[in-house]
């Protein structure tokens, strides 16, 4: 028999989602699975400048200018990497970090695009999300438009960074800027960003479902 293939598609600018993607993927790779990972890059004229260094010059301004096109759901133009279209995948995971409130501009553009219902049409779809505190409505869109795309909806998995509302925004913007976990910014105490240890260990064993899935050939729809 052959292996099962797996394609991650993934858009990560702080490396934490391509954390997830590559601790899933090693797993999936040892339980006997082909993965594949296609980072979409993220090519807008209108906001691509602001992604290209890291970390930010500006980072609270450069966050800022990002909310008309989520809440506006402005289409952005990407770049699609070759592996995608290269081969059929008996499970598609996409590494979808939340901007704001939902899906960030490039995955969100992804699965607008036509490529989207030819990888997922009739194949099994899940989604990884990187986030401060807003998961459900990132996971709920990834879910409605790929099933849209004629995909089978299998499961999701969040990871929430530490802090509450304000002071883990306070943690983001201080990493954006100095590319370092820093004890204070502007005055206020604030906790460590990005993803812990545990989280990672998460990922690997929320792989191992999907291994187990795959495996076993089980492509019923589950709830998230």
């Amino acid at each position: 028999m052959s292996k099962p293939r797996v394609l991650f598609v993934y858009y990560s600018y702080t490396q934490q989602t391509k954390k997830i993607v590559d601790a899933m993927a090693e797993v999936l790779g040892a339980r006997g699975c082909d993965a594949e990972l296609a980072a979409i890059e993220f090519v807008d004229p209108r906001y691509a400048e602001r992604f290209k260094t890291f970390p930010m010059p500006r980072p609270f301004l450069e966050v800022l200018g990002m909310i008309p096109a989520e809440f506006l759901r402005r289409p952005g133009k990407i770049n699609i990497p070759d592996v995608v279209t290269e081969a059929e995948y008996d499970l598609v995971c996409f590494g979808s970090p939340t901007w704001w409130l939902s899906t960030n501009v490039p995955i969100k553009a992804f699965l607008e695009s036509e490529t989207a219902g030819k990888v997922l049409k009739g194949k099994q779809f899940t989604a990884a999300v990187a986030c401060r505190r807003y998961w459900k409505h990132n996971l709920k869109t990834v879910r409605r438009r790929g099933t849209k795309h004629g995909g089978t909806w299998v499961d999701g998995i969040h990871f929430r960074y530490q802090g509450g509302q304000v002071r883990s925004l306070l943690s983001l913007i201080s990493y954006l800027g100095s590319g370092e976990n820093r004890d204070k910014y502007l005055g206020v105490k604030i906790p460590p960003t990005n993803l812990q240890g545990d989280q990672l260990d998460e990922a690997r064993a929320f792989a191992g479902q999907l291994a187990d899935r795959l495996v076993a050939g089980d492509s019923r729809p589950t709830n998230a």
